[in-house]
């Protein structure tokens, strides 16, 4: 099954897999994360187009978020220059592969290239690594690299299914999901464990349900993820050594997809109808209070990603794409960026190959 359909399917198998339809994985919308067939919805070798990308000319134009018009040219992100990186995986070169790409649409790289399927970049705080998922040894595990593309190590080992990695605040640990133990759990690495030879990883959540999408607050006090114990997927809240676990999010609607804002005041996230394929970005307060919406589509807006700085939200969309081609390569998600308001909505990849799982954190030089 090719990563597009798999997206697909991801935002199907985030919707399957959440409990039934939706990428990246298991998950509730379309990105969470279906079973190893397809995650968050994809290794490496540096790529840089040097091609200008022409507009897509969408065969239906939905009708935008009615808090503003979208750009949709790159250009319209200039600026955005000097506010970090954004990494996300694309199938824009026929297969699934990391990319990196400068706030202002600028600068456009290939991390990954190889025949296997690289998935889920999570940028490390100080921008000088990025964790992903991987199935060039077998299956999907979880592997670090430089943001170069350059030295990539593997940090688990284990046949079952990995994925969803998640930084600490002071990069010293990776918050992931496995089903190791059966189900999907949220699990903890110690980055000098890993260094030092030692690869076991310390289990956080321990529930029949499946647990996902690990978030670590700036803090590094609490962890948010989406679990479906209380039967609907929501949003809940544990300390990082596994203790009060707390429900965060509690009603009929899907609340996947947890984003820290950096300032760990608010909660950005993807709101739904129970299985519904249709979602936006929501925000909540930290303490889930104050929910309120920030993008109004009829189609699917997801996983969202703050700037470093706070004053932005990267997400992808499939409102550009022809829903004639749904659940065919054809359909493919874009990344847009909107103010934290949900103002000023602007697109920022514009490519027939679909743009996915987008991490927004600060450049390596810009530290």
């Amino acid at each position: 099954m090719s990563i597009r359909y798999a997206l697909c399917i991801a935002s199907i198998t985030t919707l399957v897999l959440l409990v039934c339809c939706g990428p990246a994985e298991s998950a509730p919308s379309a990105t969470l994360e279906p079973k190893p067939t397809t995650e968050v919805p994809p290794t490496e070798a540096l790529h840089v187009p040097t091609e200008t990308v022409t507009p897509i000319v969408p065969t239906h134009t939905p009708a935008p978020s009615p808090t503003a018009a979208i750009a949709s040219s790159p250009t319209s992100l200039a600026s955005d220059h000097g506010q970090g990186v954004i990494a996300f995986y694309s199938n824009r070169d026929g297969n699934s592969e990391i990319y990196l790409v400068s706030a202002d649409g600028s600068d456009l790289r290939r991390l990954t290239d190889s025949s296997a399927t690289d998935q889920g970049p999570a940028l490390s705080p100080d921008g000088a690594q990025i964790a992903f998922v991987s199935d060039r040894d077998g299956n999907r595990e979880i592997y670090l690299m430089n943001t170069d593309g350059s030295n990539p190590l593997r940090l688990t080992n284990n046949s079952a299914y990995d994925s969803h990695p998640a930084w600490s605040p002071d990069g010293t640990q990776i918050a992931f999901v496995s089903e190791r133990d059966g189900n999907r759990e949220i699990y903890v690495l110690e980055i000098a464990a890993i260094e030092q030879g030692s690869r076991e990883p310390r289990r956080l959540t321990d529930d029949p349900a499946d647990d996902m999408r690990p978030a670590w607050s700036p803090d590094g006090s609490q962890i948010a993820f989406n679990s479906e114990r209380d039967g609907n997927w929501e949003i809940y809240l544990v300390d990082p050594d596994g203790d009060n676990e707390r429900r965060l999010t509690d009603s009929a609607a899907w609340e996947v997809f947890p984003a820290w804002s950096p300032d760990g005041t608010l909660i950005a996230y993807r709101y739904s109808a129970a299985r519904s394929w249709d979602g936006n970005v929501w925000i909540m307060n930290a303490d889930g209070s104050d929910p309120r919406q920030l993008t109004e589509h009829p189609g699917n807006d997801e996983n969202p990603s703050w700037s470093p700085d706070g004053t932005q939200i990267v997400f992808q969309s499939d409102r550009f794409a022809d829903p004639g081609t749904a659940g065919t390569e054809a359909y493919n998600f874009e990344l847009l960026v909107m103010d934290a308001d949900g103002g000023n909505v602007r697109r920022l990849t514009d490519q027939p190959g679909g743009d996915y799982w987008p991490a927004w954190g600060p450049a390596a030089d810009e530290q």
